[in-house]
């Protein structure tokens, strides 16, 4: 429950903060606007984008393609993005069901909390032929070569956009982008200043809510804390039984953006997620009949990465990117513990 301490904390600290600063901090007061400010913000950003010429649409920046920022016009591969904007007018609250925005991508729920995701004719819940990146970080498992799709997991609000290649990029990001490569981009932390709450309850998800805080540590210093959790209740079989495929998760995690010039840029940020999975499986144990009994997974992981950025020109460009990825996973039938520490100059 370190992640619900950890909102407890913040929401108290939000408390004891200058009431003028939310007077003039617009992204703070927009946490909770009204109605009428609601409807007048996303006319005008309707307007904004009925204004805009094909060109201008063209001229997306993507950067899966070719590991640098350019057009999506320009670039050399099928190419879908999808923006913040998409995944708020369509009230998105998980990374796979954006996916299904994708055309050519195919998404498909086994249970409460297993997705199965890869091109058509590729897809089973042990797909191993797709590249999957959190700003840059792979979260690619050896364990089966794919994605444990139910720990990847931010706040959708802090989503800039997801970049998702269709076809092989085996040349540029190696042997598991054979059949495409998806990248989802969060916000950075100049951009997700304020505060944001968001929280709800339903039948099958029992309760969910996020909150988050961004501010200015000093002169082109940014920084934000969040933590989110989420309890969802079994899904029903044909027959109005249930499955078992309960399961509860929840995360935290930090983000420090610097600008200390023009042409430079620091990023570090951190996550940290514990999650209790429901699950079915076939005891082949002492008894003589097989039979299905309960077999909840506890998973839970850290990571941190660090990236630096030095523009030399406007078409050169050095990054250098550094990560520590933990996961821990414990089941009836295996237990697995992967530290993964990566470096990627370029």
């Amino acid at each position: 429950m370190w992640v619900m301490t950890l909102c407890a904390g913040l929401v108290a600290m939000l408390g004891c903060l200058d009431t003028r600063a939310a007077t003039s901090n617009p992204a703070r007061n927009s946490a909770q606007p009204s109605s009428s400010a609601t409807h007048s913000s996303i006319d005008s950003e309707v307007s904004a984008i009925a204004s805009l010429s094909l060109e201008d649409l063209m001229n997306v920046q993507v950067t899966s393609v070719s590991k640098r920022s350019q057009a999506l016009s320009e670039a050399p591969a099928a190419i879908h993005v999808i923006t913040q904007e998409d995944l708020r007018r369509l009230g998105i609250s998980s990374i796979p069901e954006a996916l299904r925005l994708a055309p050519g991508m195919h998404v498909a729920r086994q249970d409460g909390s297993s997705w199965a995701i890869s091109s058509p004719g590729f897809t089973d819940i042990f797909a191993n032929k797709l590249l999957v990146m959190m700003d840059g970080r792979s979260v690619y498992t050896p364990l089966f070569s794919g994605v444990y799709w139910q720990l990847q997991s931010t706040l959708m609000e802090d989503v800039d956009r997801i970049e998702v290649i269709r076809g092989p990029g085996a040349t540029l990001w190696g042997a598991n982008a054979v059949n495409g490569v998806i990248n989802i981009i969060t916000r950075s932390s100049r951009e997700t200043q304020g505060t944001l709450i968001t929280g709800g309850m339903g039948l099958q998800e029992k309760g969910f809510g996020a909150v988050r805080h961004g501010g200015k540590l000093a002169n082109r210093t940014y920084f934000k804390l969040y933590g989110k959790y989420f309890d969802q209740d079994d899904t029903y079989q044909p027959n109005d039984s249930r499955s078992n495929d309960a399961h509860d998760f929840q995360q935290g995690g930090f983000r420090l953006d610097s600008y200390p010039s023009d042409n430079n840029t620091f990023t570090l940020q951190g996550d940290g997620y514990y999650g209790r999975f429901d699950q079915t499986v076939l005891s082949t144990g002492s008894t003589l009949v097989p039979g299905l009994v309960p077999a909840p997974v506890d998973r839970n992981g850290q990571n941190i990465l660090g990236r630096w950025q030095h523009e030399q020109s406007d078409t050169s460009k050095l990054q250098v990117q550094t990560y520590w990825d933990r996961t821990f996973q414990e089941e009836i039938r295996l237990s697995e513990e992967r530290n993964t520490f990566d470096l990627d100059i370029q």
